[in-house]
């Protein structure tokens, strides 16, 4: 899940703070627990050779290290894997990008007839963000102390429709949890099935991502980073209990560094959609930031792709992927247009200090030119 403003407040850390020549990844993530968070885990992949680090701690109360296969709330980047089973429905007929949401689940939305599904994977729907709700109902039950919290997907967009769209659809773009709790449920309604096991059946079995899931339950089963939140004038606090019911297809999934990167490199790399699906997704839209476009699940940034702002000689021209943000956990996958040359962090604490982002940065741009 995102704000709707961290798309420019990403970009603004990646521009200005770029790492210097030869700057040391190990050294970039020590600084970041220094600077505050809790831990970080990196991959790093350029071509046939990669690499995996950890740095900081997976549990405070019990001083565990993080470790590099560890399991985290992937946030945001939910949306991808969502996008992608939507664009496999799409090319077997099962549904197509220009239905309506009305007609896979009437009466959910109001002007639900005039919504189009690609208009859901990219933003261009109008649809108010839920975690934008001034009262924040969404989020209330956490802050009160209540983890286990569970929301329905329609409860959910029903708090979303309470105010007015921001758009006509197809009149802007306006970054929407909303429209992807609303695909979810498309998912569901075109296959029969829960988007939990169409996500394992079509994504996650066949990739081989097998530390993958989108789970109903707030435990996260195996070895994982606990996520934790610093609320103003607080001490760090333990989150990882917090519902995923809270995200669902806006940004349910679990997963580690390498399953992500592994996903990325198969998607980008031609190995999950056909050549007109792909195209279809990497089909952008403005974003309203310079050098910051969105496709259908996917975000485009041309940020790392200037050697001139950044000096990297692994500078790409274009650079796909997604970030996330869950309660307690953030993450952020970036990948060459061919997968070839990626870069995916995760750290266990979204409330980061401003020293913590600008290491962050740091750590971000070194990853993507480390391997």
């Amino acid at each position: 899940m995102r704000s709707a403003g961290a798309i420019a407040i990403v970009t603004a850390l990646l521009v200005s703070a770029a790492p210097a020549r030869g700057a040391s990844l190990p050294n970039d993530m020590q600084a970041l627990v220094n600077a505050g968070a809790p831990g970080v885990i990196v991959f790093a992949r350029n071509g046939t050779r990669s690499l995996r680090l950890a740095a900081g701690v997976a549990d405070r109360k019990r001083g565990t290290p993080m470790r590099s296969g560890d399991r985290f709330r992937v946030g945001s980047v939910t949306k991808t894997f969502v996008a992608a089973l939507v664009l496999q429905l799409a090319g077997e007929g099962k549904l197509s990008l220009d239905d309506t949401v009305e007609k896979w689940v009437p009466g959910l939305v109001p002007g639900g007839d005039r919504i189009t599904v690609r208009e859901l994977l990219n933003h261009t729907s109008g649809l108010f963000d839920y975690l934008n709700d001034g009262d924040g109902t969404v989020l209330q039950p956490y802050v009160k102390g209540d983890l286990g919290h569970v929301w329905t997907p329609r409860a959910i967009v029903g708090v979303a429709t309470k105010h007015p769209p921001h758009f006509p659809p197809g009149g802007g773009w306006s970054y929407s949890n909303t429209g992807y709790i609303v695909l979810g449920l498309i998912v569901e309604a075109a296959t029969g099935d829960s988007l939990a096991a169409e996500l394992k059946r079509r994504l996650f079995v066949p990739l081989g991502l097998s530390r993958t899931s989108l789970d109903a339950s707030p435990r996260i089963a195996g070895r994982y980073a606990h996520g934790y939140y610093h609320f103003p004038r607080k001490p760090l606090i333990d989150v990882t209990g917090v519902s995923p019911t809270l995200a669902w297809a806006a940004g349910g999934i679990v997963s580690t560094v390498a399953d992500l990167a592994q996903f990325y490199r198969a998607l980008l790399g031609g190995r999950v959609l056909t050549p007109d699906l792909l195209h279809a997704m990497e089909t952008t839209t403005s974003m309203g930031v310079v050098g910051e476009d969105y496709g259908l699940g996917l975000w485009e940034t041309r940020t790392l792709g200037f050697a001139r702002t950044f000096r990297l000689s692994c500078a790409a021209d274009r650079v796909w992927g997604h970030d996330g943000d869950f309660p307690g956990y953030l993450t952020y996958a970036f990948n060459s247009a061919d997968g070839q040359r990626q870069a995916v962090v995760a750290i266990n604490d979204d409330a980061l200090s401003k020293r913590a982002a600008r290491a962050v940065s740091r750590v971000v741009g070194t990853a993507f030119c480390a391997a």
